[in-house]
């Protein structure tokens, strides 16, 4: 009978022979046609740890050691990467019949906004999907966003206990994801949903943002506490809207022009009505998308702020200077105010160039891939990585690029696609690729709602600037 001592030196033997054979491989069999390998130890793991402990020094190490193309194991997938904004390009604009994001964000994201919808869907009936939504980023929308926006921030800061009193101290990222569901609920979901976004519903949603872990890319059923809880908040949060179309359908008369009527009477070029369950899976996807991204980055800024606070009394006169009446009184804000407060939008710029939301966008290959200009391949067991924070923080483009320095975007000219315009079927958008500054992405995936972003981002801090007073902690 085999001991347990025995059954150990058994499995040791047996790690190390893997270790050594894969070690072996690596070193001896390099195929000249595919993108040189990051050196790992373990086979599966990979490289997994050194990418998920720090994506940026990961990539820059690499770069140094092996250039701008180079392949990479996570998680057992070998990720190729193409840094630059050549890589940025290649990737982001692939052709579909030879890129996929459905297969890599699938089973991420199918879990927390529903079925049928976003990446659970053929990608022509995605790009419908987003023709449907851009019902709320219009023009017109965005211009009446504005003052929605501005008293949802306002409204906050007078009633929320995290400004009780004439001082303290804020947690910053609590405040600004109270403050972003609250403006996004209200100017991208219209009054009603914005009336239920009560107690529950923030912890329904904190829940189901708890479904963004990186295990759930390739394990989204495995029971662990917070997927049970995102489950739960899943549903709630589907029964919620399921209830106002409900109501709406049983009262055609009362009709509602926000984003569910809107869903309510759209149809699929093959005539089919936007299922109902589909309507509630839209409509989680959109408060999540306006959300997400806008806490993130607004909770940068006032960090970044916080650390400078010069820099918000700067935000104020320049408000003061540019939309004022010769007093201290400021009329409230309108859309055409934005333009005329550049020192506002380059904070933003600045910030959102610094501290991205997405490190890494990831595309599944479909058909072997050759890269122009070089002898690789990319075969279809592959995954192509574009890291647009690369150029954000790159010397060649911005010098001291990890310095933060609003003033910088005075003088900086972006380069732009200039005629290169494509419609993936939810209207006309440049390809966007050329500049190495996107922190929206590019292409088919590039967010719809990036106009809405910087407009939600520019009024809350535009307001919080003209209403609250930072203390400079580092004067002694």
């Amino acid at each position: 009978m085999v001991s347990f001592a025995q059954t150990c030196v058994y499995a040791a033997v047996t790690a190390l022979v893997v270790i050594l054979l894969n070690v072996a491989r690596q070193l001896l069999f390099h195929d000249k046609s595919k993108p040189p390998v990051v050196f790992h130890w373990i086979p599966f793991l990979g490289n997994t740890v050194s990418y998920g402990m720090d994506p940026y020094a990961f990539f820059s190490s690499c770069k140094q050691m092996y250039g701008d193309i180079f392949t990479f194991v996570l998680m057992g997938k070998k990720t190729t990467v193409y840094l630059g904004v050549q890589g940025n390009d290649f990737i982001l604009n692939g052709k579909l019949k030879d890129v996929n994001a459905e297969e890599i964000y699938g089973l991420l994201t199918t879990p927390v906004f529903g079925s049928d919808v976003v990446y659970d869907v053929p990608n022509a009936k995605f790009m419908e999907q987003k023709k449907f939504i851009k019902f709320g980023l219009t023009q017109s929308a965005l211009e009446s966003h504005v003052q929605l926006i501005e008293t949802e921030v306002l409204d906050y800061i007078k009633t929320s206990p995290k400004f009780k009193g004439p001082s303290g101290v804020v947690d910053v990222c609590a405040a600004m994801a109270e403050i972003t569901i609250f403006t996004a609920g209200r100017a991208l979901q219209g009054e009603e949903v914005r009336k239920k976004l009560t107690a529950e519903f923030a912890d329904l949603y904190h829940d189901l943002d708890g479904g963004f872990t990186p295990i759930n890319f390739m394990f989204p059923w495995v029971p662990l506490p917070r997927n049970r809880k995102r489950d739960a908040a899943h549903s709630r949060m589907r029964e919620i809207y399921t209830d106002i179309i409900n109501k709406r359908r049983q009262n055609p008369r009362k009709e509602t022009m926000d984003m569910i009527g809107n869903l309510m009477k759209c149809t699929y070029k093959d005539g089919t009505p936007v299922p109902d369950k589909e309507i509630a899976h839209m409509m989680i996807t959109l408060l999540m998308a306006g959300q997400h991204s806008s806490s993130s980055i607004s909770s940068w800024i006032m960090f970044r702020l916080a650390a400078e606070p010069d820099m918000v009394e700067k935000l104020y006169q320049e408000q003061i200077a540019n939309l004022g009446n010769g007093t201290n009184d400021l009329p409230p804000l309108e859309y055409k105010d934005l333009d005329r407060l550049p020192l506002l939008q380059n904070v933003i710029k600045e910030t959102l160039r610094i501290n991205p939301s997405i490190h890494s966008i990831m595309r599944k290959v479909k058909n072997p891939l050759p890269i122009p200009g070089t002898s690789y391949v990319i075969p279809t067991d592959h995954v192509l990585l574009a890291s647009p924070i690369m150029t954000a923080l790159s010397e060649d483009y911005f010098p001291n690029a990890t310095r933060w320095d609003p003033y910088r975007w005075e003088n900086h000219q972006e380069k732009e696609d200039d005629g290169e315009m494509v419609d993936y079927g939810y209207g006309t958008v440049s390809k966007g690729t050329a500049s190495p500054y996107l922190p929206f992405g590019a292409g088919r995936h590039r967010c719809i709602g990036e106009k809405f972003a910087y407009l939600n981002l520019e009024v809350i801090i535009a307001t919080i600037a003209c209403t609250i007073f930072f203390i400079d902690l580092y004067v002694t």
